[in-house]
């Protein structure tokens, strides 16, 4: 028996999240469906990354045990052609039979796309969330500054979530803009239950004059959701890469 890593690609706007739900098509029960397919007996990988509803990946991390004789290079071939269009591996690569994705020590890298405009385009709908107000990039730039670092983020996740520690670290988070799109990228050990999303939205809020920069600071310390700001919608995120902290 071997462990595979799957890298998963998909366009989440069709489907209620990554976790298999009882009702409801979800990232990882298609995947499931096709590995049991290719394989003729029952799979169930293991996501690094249980995205929401809308969430997009480029680069979400599977693993599942197999005893195939198929290379771990050609299984992306024989996957997508099982695959809806939708979802795409990049990649397999065998693993240590005892790696686990969602304990191994990684970096995750996710974006929150805003499309700023007098009026949103079609082609953007899925992919940005969309705002005509005017945004003020450089303010969101110094309210950014404050997340950078390890910080107890109990204000920055959903309520309900349910965790040992709400401490993480945050090795860098920027704000970006090229044309009409505005690009939050944050890079952190990892993320609670909304967090890139309830940074955004607070983000968000002092861009357009709702909050101020270093008001980031006193929502932190506070550790009480109603101490940030809203969660910015599902489908503006998108889980770009994970690279694992392999010991040298």
């Amino acid at each position: 028996m071997k462990r595979y890593m799957l890298t998963v690609a998909y366009d989440g706007t069709n489907y209620h999240g990554w976790q298999t739900q009882p009702n409801g098509i979800t990232i990882e029960s298609v995947l499931n469906s096709a590995l049991t397919g290719l394989f003729g007996k029952p799979v169930t990988v293991i996501g690094a990354s249980r995205t929401d509803a809308g969430v997009h990946s480029l680069g979400n991390a599977a693993v599942f045990d197999m005893d195939t004789k198929i290379p771990a290079d050609k299984l992306p071939y024989a996957l997508n052609q099982r695959l809806p269009d939708d979802i795409v591996i990049q990649d397999c690569l065998e693993m240590p039979f005892d790696f686990h994705p969602r304990y191994a020590k990684s970096r995750k890298t996710y974006e929150y796309k805003i499309l700023n405009r007098r009026f949103p385009l079609p082609q953007a709908r899925s992919y940005a969330y969309f705002i005509h107000r005017d945004i003020d990039v450089e303010k969101m730039r110094q309210a950014a500054r404050y997340f950078v670092g390890e910080h107890d983020f109990k204000s920055f996740c959903s309520a309900h979530a349910q965790v040992k520690t709400t401490v993480r670290t945050i090795y860098s988070l920027t704000v970006e803009k090229e044309g009409d799109f505005i690009t939050i990228r944050v890079t952190g050990s990892g993320f609670l239950y909304n967090m890139v999303r309830i940074i955004s939205g607070t983000l968000l809020q002092v861009g357009i004059g709702e909050r101020q920069p270093w008001e980031i600071k006193s929502s932190l310390s506070a550790c009480d959701r109603a101490a940030a700001g809203p969660t910015a919608p599902a489908h503006g995120l998108t889980l770009v890469q994970i690279e694992w902290m392999v010991p040298s």
